[in-house]
């Protein structure tokens, strides 16, 4: 699908209160409600209608799924029944783990929980059908409505839903989710940190149990006493070990979250804990410090009762932390400001974010491996200033997004391996070319290239201006993307987008020279053949002349000149209105032409009779034309072909176009400048 080009400048961060309904509407979930409640009937959502599409894009329900409310479930439903607590969450027939366990984690910190889930929402006397949640997306907090009815079999929920049967909050939380992204079905598979991100706006961070630094159990400590959301998962190493459970109970590829960490005094001596939810509500660790292990018989009971220990079958449990860094391999921290948890120090964060778009043969040039294209991916330029305190360094995270594309699962999208490159600049304003990179090592750049929505890293440089290069792994992938900088220190970002600004050569007038060229002899003969005494052709003529003529010229190769390309160019030279070509106008175009013709040998590099799309950028460049973004994308989109190749004919009209566009522009500039003139005068 193409990829319209998104303004990269910075912007100021998104403010929750001020969620932007999504409703196709345009109406909020207070406006629905009331019409609702006017006319006496129950809400229903045609966004996001009670059928099978919403449940699943690839195939058919596997058992006969049965649309209810909750009042139609049970006698007395409720919102929220004694709290929001981590216990509310219970995995149904649905493999999203991941957000469920960002969902248990959500539950941890009520702040950030009442702005998710507004809690003013009840099936009391007001009952309509609506309910209403808000989540973040790309810089933006979304007020997203649904309509209360859920998927059931036998009377029973199909998916997320509540240990209490009476309680419903979780569930029509998760249906938001769903219609967020599309479908059900979208949400299987993901990483915590998606959904943690969606409902906070913090930034990610993610660590390698296995190498972790030293103080790893102070770090988690700290990012739960800061509210940070937590969570973490054992790898596989195949699909076959998705959801296997291990012999102490654990199951592998699965998305538990962090709900605590403590140390107990036992026998003695104080021992590290550390505590985990299941999603699924049940199967549990079954080592030392599970829930029935001998370990808690030597524990006094006021520090159980502290620890809230209870033997239940709930799918939460401690564990040693020695025995989870064995056994768990990654953990995912969601910090509502990115504030390093090595450190004891708070600072306050700067943010800007730049929204961008990789376009298939303009900008998407994939990693520095493919050098041929690289250098025409967008460019931010970042100006570190000011040291952080006490420090040499400047300390910022890069938080790089590919966006929308668990929506666009159901056209059969994937998410893109992506990650980004750190240049330092050569000062200089304007887009990087391709010799910069090729002569250039980076500073610095993304730990990997992932497959994953976000790749966030911290990083130290001295101060200075840097290039920051986002990027898809392969070329030729299009994608929309968010990139968010987070600095200590003010940082002021920048995108390299070029303005748009045209620099031609004076226009060429045809004057009388005393001894025609040999050229212009072979010329004057060939339009006398075909035009007759009144030495003017037409566009059909016109056709004929130049493919006669370029066919004798060996160093290029191309196809015929179209019709369509001699209609433009008697448009473009035609001073008499009369819809020909005289040969005075036709001598100054062949001036052009050889030039452009010299332009497009420069940039068709293998010699096959077109050049690369990703190319143009230059091509125009030395025509005279510099573009942004936007227009070399919108040119591209018209020009190339399928295999991002442009034959000179294509290039040829796209220059006749932007010649005439910019004469256009010429005279609308010199109009407005009289007419300013003549205010002035008066």
């Amino acid at each position: 699908m193409p990829y319209l080009y998104q303004d990269s400048k910075p912007r100021p961060c998104a403010l929750p209160g001020a969620a932007r309904p999504t409703h196709s509407s345009g109406k909020g979930y207070e406006e629905l409600k009331q019409e609702c409640l006017r006319r006496g009937v129950l809400f229903e959502d045609s966004d996001f209608p009670a059928c099978n599409s919403s449940l699943f894009f690839s195939e058919n329900p596997p058992i006969p799924f049965v649309w209810k409310r909750p009042g139609d479930i049970v006698k007395d439903p409720k919102f929220i029944l004694g709290g929001a607590t981590r216990t509310d969450i219970c995995q149904g027939d649905l493999g999203d783990c991941w957000l469920l366990a960002a969902i248990a984690s959500l539950t941890l910190n009520e702040k950030t929980l009442a702005r998710v889930v507004p809690l003013d929402q009840n099936f009391g006397p007001d009952y309509a059908g609506i309910f209403h949640f808000q989540f973040w997306q790309h810089n933006e907090w979304l007020d997203v409505v649904i309509d209360d009815r859920l998927p059931t079999f036998k009377d029973r929920l199909v998916f997320l839903h509540s240990a209490d049967l009476n309680e419903f909050w979780s569930a029509l939380l998760e249906k938001a989710y769903a219609k967020l992204n599309g479908s059900y079905e979208a949400l299987k598979g993901g990483s915590t940190i998606e959904a943690m991100e969606d409902f906070t706006g913090g930034i990610g961070e993610m660590y390698d149990v296995k190498a972790a630094p030293d103080n790893f159990y102070e770090i988690l400590g700290k990012a739960l006493k800061r509210c940070s959301m937590v969570g973490c998962s054992i790898d596989t190493s195949s699909a076959a070990e998705s959801e296997a459970r291990t012999p102490f109970g654990l199951i592998k590829g699965h998305a538990y979250s962090v709900t605590g960490i403590e140390e107990v005094s036992y026998r003695g001596r104080q021992v590290r804990l550390i505590r985990i939810r299941n999603p699924w509500g049940q199967v549990e660790w079954n080592g030392p410090w599970s829930d029935n292990s001998p370990e808690w018989r030597s524990v006094s009971s006021s520090e159980q009762r502290r620890l809230s220990q209870a033997a239940r079958d709930d799918g939460e449990f401690w564990m040693k932390f020695e025995d989870f860094k064995v056994h768990f391999d990654k953990v995912e921290i969601c910090n509502l400001t990115p504030d390093a948890l090595e450190d004891n120090t708070a600072h306050k964060w700067e943010v800007t974010i730049h929204q961008g778009s990789w376009v298939r043969g303009a900008t998407a040039g994939g990693c520095r491996n493919f050098l041929e294209t690289f250098w025409t991916n967008p460019q931010i330029k970042l100006h570190l200033t000011e040291k952080d305190d006490g420090e040499d360094d400047c300390t910022f995270i890069a938080a790089l997004m590919q966006k929308g594309r668990r929506k666009l699962k159901k056209l059969g999208a994937e998410m893109l391996t992506i990650g980004y490159s750190i240049y330092e600049s050569p000062g200089r304003d304007g887009h990087l070319g391709k010799d910069f990179f090729r002569y250039h090592p980076s500073k610095a750049r993304s730990k990997t290239y992932i497959n994953l929505r976000e790749v966030s890293n911290r990083f130290k440089l001295p101060p200075g201006d840097y290039v920051l290069i986002p990027t898809t792994f392969e070329p030729h992938q299009e994608a929309d993307f968010c990139l968010r900088i987070f600095s200590e220190k003010k940082a002021i970002t920048e995108d390299l987008d070029e303005n748009v600004a045209i620099d031609l050569p004076e226009p060429l007038h045809p004057t009388p020279s005393p001894q025609e060229t040999e050229e212009e002899k072979q010329f004057r003969a060939l339009f006398e053949q075909i035009s007759g005494k009144d030495m003017e052709i037409s566009a059909e003529e016109l056709e004929y002349v130049l493919n006669a003529v370029l066919k004798k010229t060996k160093n290029i190769k191309f196809k015929n000149l179209s019709l369509i390309s001699c209609r433009n160019i008697i448009s473009l030279m035609d001073t008499s209105g009369n819809g020909k070509l005289e040969f005075s106008e036709f001598k100054v175009f062949w001036e052009k032409m050889k030039k452009w013709i010299s332009i497009f040998l420069q940039f068709d590099f293998d010699k096959s009779g077109s050049m690369s799309s990703y190319e143009l950028r230059g091509a125009l460049k030395a025509a005279g034309y510099q573009l942004n973004n936007y227009l070399l994308q919108l040119i591209v989109l018209r020009y190339s072909d399928e295999q991002f190749q442009i034959e000179f004919d294509d290039f040829l009209n796209c220059l006749i176009r932007l010649e005439n566009a910019s004469r256009v522009f010429q005279a609308l500039s010199v109009k407005n400048k009289e007419f300013i003139n003549l205010n002035i005068g008066e």
